[in-house]
């Protein structure tokens, strides 16, 4: 199967990357630190760039591409950081008005009965009656819990998907910042990367980038809840992994709250959680294993 994206799919990367560089860049990245919103003005320019209705018929206002599309998409918004229930919305396009245009902000009760931004969103898929607010380890993901009775049992496999590519935009921003980092910050007159202990580090990052890509990538184009489950955990794995890696590269400075790092550790955390958890999807996977045994 070959995963090289054509001239359509690579202009699409470009401009929704353009698009955040200009719109969320660091600076706006930290100022959502400080003081965490969703940018409504962003949501509806998203909106306008057919973020939310790229799944959508033509017909029906939308942008008429499929999965492979969207997971590209998804991937950028993940590098970047980009705040807010961006699945949940996207997956409402067509059936909740306003989400399509990005008008609507929709959120939804994910694994674990957590629910992102639920003070700020319009519109709430599923039973949060009771919801109360926790602490979040993301200073960008505002988080409630609904009580235990009103969790969701089944994950929605888009849902799971479209949280992996997320994970893996975020795997790409860790490897690509630690990597910058070991060219850049030296020790003993030399380039940091030069040395055998992290140029290891940074291979792994890479490697474990590539290993979640081509399993996102594969389940974008086959949607098989088996291929969504392996591409879960691959992501998580490249996401956490990662941002622990570039937290090493970047020694003690990566530590520090100015330094971003933590950011992409923080988020890939509360991402793991979204969607279903891990065991969910080890679940499904060990499902598979044990019925091509029998």
């Amino acid at each position: 199967m070959r995963f090289r994206l054509d001239e359509q799919q690579l202009d699409l990367k470009r401009a929704v990357r353009e698009l955040l560089g200009r719109r969320f860049g660091r600076d706006a990245l930290r100022e959502g630190v400080d003081a965490p919103r969703i940018d409504r003005g962003l949501w509806r320019e998203l909106g306008d760039a057919g973020f939310f209705s790229l799944r959508l018929p033509e017909a029906e206002g939308g942008v008429g591409l499929g999965l492979p599309e969207a997971v590209l998409v998804f991937e950028e918004a993940g590098r970047a950081l980009l705040p807010g229930p961006l699945a949940a919305t996207h997956l409402a396009a067509g059936v909740v008005p306003g989400a399509a245009t990005g008008e609507t902000v929709v959120t939804t009760v994910g694994g674990g009965g957590l629910v992102e931004w639920l003070d700020a969103a319009d519109v709430v898929t599923g039973d949060a009656t009771g919801a109360v607010a926790v602490r979040s380890v993301d200073p960008l993901t505002p988080l409630h819990r609904v009580p235990a009775g009103s969790r969701t049992t089944e994950p929605d496999g888009l849902l799971v998907l479209l949280t992996a590519a997320e994970q893996l935009g975020t795997a790409v921003r860790a490897c690509e910042a630690a990597v910058q980092h070991a060219r850049t910050r030296e020790q003993f007159g030399r380039p940091i990367g030069a040395f055998q202990a992290v140029k290891h580090l940074c291979a792994e990052l890479l490697v474990r980038v590539e290993v979640a890509r081509a399993a996102v990538y594969a389940a974008a184009v086959t949607a098989d809840p088996v291929d969504i489950a392996a591409a879960r955990l691959l992501a998580d794995e490249a996401a956490v992994r990662g941002a622990r890696d570039c937290l090493q590269v970047h020694g003690g400075m990566g530590f520090t709250w100015e330094a971003d790092v933590h950011l992409c550790l923080k988020r890939a955390w509360v991402r793991a959680e979204r969607g279903g958890l891990m065991t969910d999807s080890e679940e499904v996977l060990a499902g598979e294993l044990l019925a091509e045994s029998r």
